[in-house]
């Protein structure tokens, strides 16, 4: 018998449990194997391992999918090196970073590489089929290529089944398993600017090299990355683009279609069926998908071939991962192009702070463009209104009414933006006082007029809305504040002859709401669109020449040392939409505090300015990226008990911490109720990387000595929330 190691999806110290087989498996092996009474999904980790327990002891592997490839070293390299980073069970991480169809205890298919077909010599020589037949002449002419799969010719005659099997029958056709991939020439020509941010990633090619490609919004990143992209796959090697959001991804596909319409791609985000999203994983893991495009989680898809790594608004908050394993995905990009030996993009008209300290450190290579890649394309013009003595119409001045409707009048196209989906923020009673809380966590409830309930957008607990208060019983309740729906009614009111559209998470919840979107807008059937984050990044509308932004400092009261950054980032790529073509574009920001520094540097378009003000002051603080953080959190039914957990580990963990290890707290979460349960956090910080990790250890290595199961406990490495 011969020991192994199989990863199990079990939240223990390492997650690697000894089983038996007779024969030795090959490590990456997918398997069941009996656990606690269960049949279990497992992958082999180690083949031939010892074991100190009598082998009659030990569980045998029921079954092993040995049909399948097993998961590449490559891939098992990457899982112990996030586990290690992250402080979290190998076995955890291996199930969080396969798809839905492989974390079963059950065999998969593997896909089949696809045909290619060509004309071979004797075809070749051939009488064409006669011009008058146009298609089935254009289908001929298309097989004089070195290949192209079925579906390519379909798209040229859609009788080309048929046709092929016939001509095949007659002996003029070759089949195979590989094609170097049809590139289509782009449309666009790149400027100076672009072509030397292209050929400076491509002179790399084959090492590891990271670049920062920092664009202003419309300066055409895109196309620099295509251009990359074509000379990494016309070379047979794989790219993987990574995107923050699936909303991002239907636009950009008919981009990636037009430019890379023959090229095996996978697509791989939340909303991919599960079987499909498990068949595109083993495509690429296989080499037969070329392109990979796909959300945080598409980092962990195996790629035998990689020779490029792409990462779009790689300042997103939505690359890392706020549950479990809390990964960031840009982090593990990077990792992977140093592991893989190939050039690294990381892409944003706004960097992360963390990635500009690194260019400007030389750690990355530092790519601009300085310029709209449409020459008649200008940045916006910019105004920051002063609203604190302003008497607003539902969140609307004066002035950005005005604007809405001329610009309306003109023929133009708007977007209101406001950071808050739903109605209102909350429902409230003028008599008492009351406001409407959820009962689950310290959060308001929000208040969704169409649906006529009362949401938490934090844990998603929902209630009718109330016709009276509680407190008092007064029926008079008003909604306090503004959210999409409201704005979008006071739109139509105000504008009633105006197509207006609400994007939100609410708008856009089946497969093809975007879809739907970007038709009607290309139809020019929008005037006015209303919508929340989904909207200020990535998408390129023409005809969208003004935005208005409302209610813009709401973030600037937070406790964050991040809101700055965040905001910053986020009026800069909403401001970004307007005058992409022809049409001028003008932004008006709404806010309370319009001397704060974000804002002036907002209204100059100018990012260096706001990073070199922002670094210095995180420096002062030595915050950072000047320093690294830790924060291990607790949840309990009520905070005092979290917070006594945090203090007991603290007691035993302090005296052995390094002195540049600085531990602060435990503290109460900001928001210190959720679905339930109420949080508490403590956090250790350091200049110095090993240091700090060393001390997270020895935090976990006493956190899993405590089994208390009323308290759950989470570590998270580089957080994004405080």
């Amino acid at each position: 018998m011969i020991l192994h190691h199989i990863a199990l999806n079990v939240p223990v110290s390492d997650g690697l449990f000894t089983y038996r087989h007779p024969t030795a498996l090959p490590a990456g092996c997918r398997v069941a194997v009996p656990f606690r009474g269960k049949t279990v999904a497992g992958v082999v980790w180690a083949s031939g391992v010892e074991s100190s327990m009598a082998i009659e002891k030990i569980l045998p592997v029921q079954t092993a999918f040995t049909d399948g490839a097993p998961l590449p070293e490559s891939w098992r390299a990457l899982i112990d090196f996030t586990a290690r980073y992250y402080h979290y069970p190998t076995g955890q991480a291996v199930f969080a970073a396969l798809p839905a169809g492989l974390k079963e205890p059950k065999p998969v298919g593997m896909p089949q590489p696809p045909l290619f077909y060509a004309l071979n010599e004797t075809g070749r020589a051939q009488t064409p089929p006669p011009e008058r037949f146009r298609k089935q002449h254009a289908l001929w002419q298309a097989l004089f290529s070195d290949g192209l799969e079925m579906a390519a010719l379909k798209r040229i005659n859609n009788q080309a089944p048929k046709l092929v099997q016939e001509w095949a029958a007659q002996g003029w056709i070759h089949t195979s398993h590989a094609a170097a991939p049809k590139l289509n020439p782009s449309e666009h020509t790149l400027n100076a600017a672009q072509q030397a941010a292209s050929q400076a990633v491509q002179a790399a090619a084959g090492t590891f090299q990271p670049f920062l490609l920092y664009g202003i919004t419309g300066s055409g990143k895109t196309e620099v990355y295509f251009d990359v992209m074509a000379e990494v796959l016309a070379a047979g090697k794989q790219v993987l683009f990574l995107l923050p959001e699936i909303n991002l991804t239907p636009q950009l596909l008919k981009r990636v279609q037009a430019r890379f319409a023959d090229v095996p791609a996978a697509v791989l985000h939340s909303q991919t069926a599960a079987g499909a999203r498990a068949q595109d994983y083993l495509r690429a893991m296989l080499g037969q998908a070329k392109l990979v495009i796909g959300t945080r989680l598409s980092v962990f898809t195996p790629l035998p071939d990689i020779g490029l790594i792409v990462v779009d608004e790689e300042h997103d908050g939505s690359f890392k991962q706020d549950n479990e394993l809390r990964y960031q995905a840009r982090d593990l990009a990077v990792w992977r192009a140093k592991q893989s030996g190939c050039p690294i993009v990381l892409g944003s008209a706004t960097p992360s702070l963390e990635s500009w300290h690194k260019a400007q450190s030389g750690a990355y290579r530092l790519l601009e463009l300085a310029e709209r890649a449409r020459a008649a394309a200008k940045l916006p013009q910019v105004e920051v209104l002063n609203v604190g003595r302003l008497k607003l119409d539902n969140g609307f001045s004066p002035q950005a009414l005005k604007l809405l409707q001329q610009n309306y009048r003109q023929g133009g196209m708007s977007l209101v933006y406001l950071n808050r989906r739903g109605f209102a923020p909350a429902l409230f009673c003028g008599d008492c006082g009351h406001t409407f809380g959820c009962p689950r966590c310290s959060a308001k409830m929000v208040l969704h007029q169409r649906a006529r309930q009362l949401r938490c957008h934090h844990c998603d607990y929902r209630q009718s809305v109330p016709y009276k208060c509680p407190d008092c019983g007064n029926q008079d309740l008003t909604a306090v504040g503004q959210g999409t729906q409201r704005v979008e009614e006071t739109l139509r009111a105000l504008m009633p002859q105006a197509a207006v559209a609400r994007v939100d998470r609410d708008s856009t919840t089946h497969k093809n709401d975007w879809a739907d979107l970007y038709r009607r807008i290309a139809g020019n059937e929008i005037d006015v669109l209303v919508g929340t984050q989904m909207l200020a990044k990535g998408h390129d509308f023409a005809r969208l020449n003004l935005v208005v932004v409302l209610n813009a400092d709401g973030s600037l009261y937070s406790a964050d040392f991040r809101a700055p950054e965040r905001l910053f980032a986020e009026l800069m790529q909403v401001s970004g939409r307007a005058g992409r073509a022809q049409t001028a574009g003008s932004v008006l920001i709404q806010t309370q505090l319009p001397e704060h520094p974000v804002f002036a540097a907002v209204k100059a378009q100018n990012y260096r300015i706001f990073a070199e003000t922002e670094l210095a002051e995180r420096k002062l603080l030595n915050m950072p990226p000047f320093a690294f953080q830790t924060a291990i959190r607790a949840d309990a039914a009520k905070v005092a008990d979290a917070m006594d957990f945090l203090n007991g580990i603290k007691a035993v963990t302090e005296p052995l911490i390094s002195e540049n290890v600085s531990v602060f707290g435990p503290a109460p979460m900001f928001m210190v109720r959720l679905a339930e349960r109420e949080r508490a956090q403590v956090f250790l910080e350091s200049p110095d990387r090993r240091s700090l990790h060393r001390a997270v250890s020895l935090w976990v290595q006493v956190l899993q000595q405590y089994r208390d199961g009323k308290i759950r406990w989470s570590v998270d490495v580089d957080p994004a929330e405080m």
